[in-house]
């Protein structure tokens, strides 16, 4: 991509924040003469962390010692000429750096696995066993008369998620959005739930605890499908109450049933996801319903998007064997790390700082945003420059419909994760 080199004080607007799955596009960013970044409009702690974070200054390390980039990128081919087993792990970047990560890893037979992996496979697993219907943030933006969440208070992860998405004042086929319906099922600590509506309007709550979300959804599924129930309560919700939330359903033009994967924490998670999905099968016998599930943070959509267009899978797949080697189970970034089935590990990080490799006492490279901080110095440390913010690039957004444009906002002389990745590959076909 052609990066711009002009970068005057001045106001940016319509910027895309890439390191959550909305990739919220209406921000406004005032820039000084310094490169100097300030949020304009209302938006979350996050994306003001992000665009606000004061530079730090960044060299290459090996050992922890500061060296020069062409050192740093040897010392990285030296470890995968050596490597019998690389893992490249990590993986929160763009479209672009992520058909440079696949390109790597064909080169050096390396497994690839993202740093949200065990939350995003959940959805995967249900994908390629059934299928489902989902649907768009657009849609949801300007149809949705019901929504139901399960197990998760949405803001935790997605903080603008009812500003962009529910309580916008136009809707293309809803003529009063103060008037959708918030419900959430599960998790005990949803009595002060976000979701209030612009008149006041509280949410409804069916609390349980987070493990005894399945039962719950098994009884809500048999009781819209009409088989016999005969309990009174599920997980202490009574039968009642999921009879007045299934007629709910029922009756709605147009429900949305959302979930986060990462909010699923309990084994044979897929399974419950499965029993949104068989809900909303039935449901579109009568009415309009979809599922959606929310995800994308840390660049985690956009890798599985790329990953599968290019190799027909998405992460935790290998090319050991000179193709494309898919094992959900197998190639999970912890387990080969505790197992030590891996001798060399890339981890690749471009937006959040606070996200470091795992401990192991496996030889570490991080290639990543340049505020990085480690306990233990990883074997090389290439700091690079952030998509949306120092690089041009394009990002998947949660609902996988949507590429939207990162704009280079200021000038750096850090190198692309892009730049990186084919200067390592071309050493080593060159080796």
């Amino acid at each position: 991509m052609t990066q711009s080199t002009n970068f005057p004080a001045g106001t940016i607007e319509a910027v895309a924040f890439p390191g959550e799955g909305l990739l919220s596009d209406d921000l406004v960013i005032s820039r000084d003469s310094d490169g100097n970044l300030a949020l304009q409009n209302q938006a979350c702690s996050k994306t003001t962390a992000f665009f606000e974070r004061p530079r730090t200054p960044s060299s290459p390390q090996i050992a922890g010692k500061p060296t020069e980039l062409g050192a740093a990128i040897a010392k990285v081919v030296e470890l995968f000429s050596q490597s019998r087993h690389p893992l490249i792990s990590g993986l929160a970047t763009d479209v672009y750096g992520m058909r440079a990560v696949m390109n790597l890893a064909e080169t050096a037979g390396a497994t690839i696995d993202h740093m949200n992996s065990k939350s995003s496979m959940k959805n995967l697993l249900v994908i390629q066993n059934s299928g489902w219907y989902v649907t768009t943030l657009s849609e949801v933006k300007n149809r949705v008369d019901l929504l139901l969440v399960i197990g998760t208070d949405v803001v935790s992860y997605f903080p603008r998620f009812f500003d962009r998405v529910i309580w916008n004042k136009e809707a293309m086929f809803t003529d009063n959005t103060d008037a959708r319906e918030i419900v959430y099922l599960g998790g005990r600590d949803l009595n002060t739930a976000p979701g209030t509506s612009p008149s006041g309007r509280k949410p409804d709550v069916l609390p349980c605890d987070l493990d005894r979300i399945p039962e719950v959804l098994a009884a809500l599924r048999a009781i819209i499908s009409g088989k016999p129930f005969l309990a009174t309560e599920v997980a202490g919700i009574a039968t009642a109450d999921l009879e007045k939330l299934a007629e709910r359903l029922k009756a709605a033009k147009y429900s949305v049933i959302a979930w986060t994967g990462s909010a699923l924490d309990f084994p044979h998670a897929e399974l419950s996801i499965q029993t949104i999905t068989g809900i909303v099968e039935h449901l579109n016998k009568t009415t309009r319903s979809a599922g959606l599930p929310l995800s994308g943070n840390d660049g985690d959509v956009t890798a599985y998007n790329v990953s599968t267009w290019i190799s027909g899978y998405p992460f935790r797949s290998s090319y050991r064997r000179g193709y494309p080697d898919y094992d959900p189970y197998h190639y999970e970034t912890s387990a080969l790390l505790a197992e030590g089935e891996v001798d060399a590990l890339i981890w690749i990080n471009s937006f959040n700082p606070e996200r470091v490799p795992p401990a192991s006492k496996t030889p570490t490279v991080v290639i990543g945003h340049p505020a990085m901080q480690f306990e233990q110095p990883p074997a090389v440390f290439i700091p690079i420059a952030i998509p949306g913010l120092e690089a041009s690039g394009a990002q998947f957004r949660s609902d996988s419909s949507v590429t939207l444009p990162l704009k280079k906002l200021r000038a750096t002389e850090l190198p692309t994760l892009g730049d990186v990745l084919s200067a390592i590959e071309a050493a080593l076909k060159a080796a």
